[in-house]
């Protein structure tokens, strides 16, 4: 099965095997949520996977949250959890191909799961994605795996060089509300595109 495929992801979705999936809205993020105030603004997560994110947002009565994963099956376990939300806001493609223009763009777990060679091509595609004044924000692994990934990791030093040239980088540092097994492991970021 060829790595990257939505045949790999399906398989761990189907079988259960999702290091990367708590379960649950991370903390780091909720909390960012919580103190958002407008609610209309125009959100992407993608990569999304079980989209708790997602999920949370909608609860909170974010009306134009988006949730993309070209993995046929995390949009089938959402779905399931989420039956209400708005199928026009669901896109099951590749992120690469997708057409929109969003205030607010949510990283969680997805540009780890990307080879890094594809960093430069995310970076200029969450450009493109972003309104003027948009953010794109969430949290990145600060170390690099022992292991051939996915996931990859990374640190602030490579991250910064990655996204100074298109962003405005309003804060890079060690999460201080991570859950456990990733405290001091990985950094909240938010960047403003410029």
């Amino acid at each position: 099965m060829k790595k990257f495929s939505d045949a790999y992801w399906n398989a761990h979705y189907q079988s259960g095997t999702m290091g990367w999936d708590v379960g649950y809205v991370s903390t780091p993020l909720k909390n960012y949520f919580d103190s958002i105030k407008e609610r209309e603004i125009k959100i992407l997560i993608p990569g999304a996977g079980n989209a708790y994110e997602v999920s949370y947002l909608f609860e909170k009565g974010f009306r134009h949250v988006n949730l993309l994963d070209f993995a046929p099956e995390s949009i089938v376990n959402f779905k399931k959890r989420q039956a209400s939300f708005p199928e026009k806001q669901i896109f099951c493609e590749d992120f690469f191909d997708h057409k929109g223009s969003y205030d607010l763009i949510i990283e969680q777990t997805f540009m780890c799961s990307l080879p890094p060679d594809k960093r430069p091509a995310y970076t200029e595609k969450m450009h493109q994605l972003l309104k003027p004044s948009g953010r794109l924000l969430g949290l990145l692994f600060n170390h690099h795996f022992e292991f051939e990934g996915p996931p990859y990791g990374g640190t602030a030093e490579e991250y910064r060089k990655l996204f100074e040239k298109l962003f405005i980088i309003e804060q890079m540092e060690v999460s201080k509300d991570s859950i456990k097994p990733r405290r001091n492991r990985e950094l909240f970021f938010k960047l403003l595109k410029s």
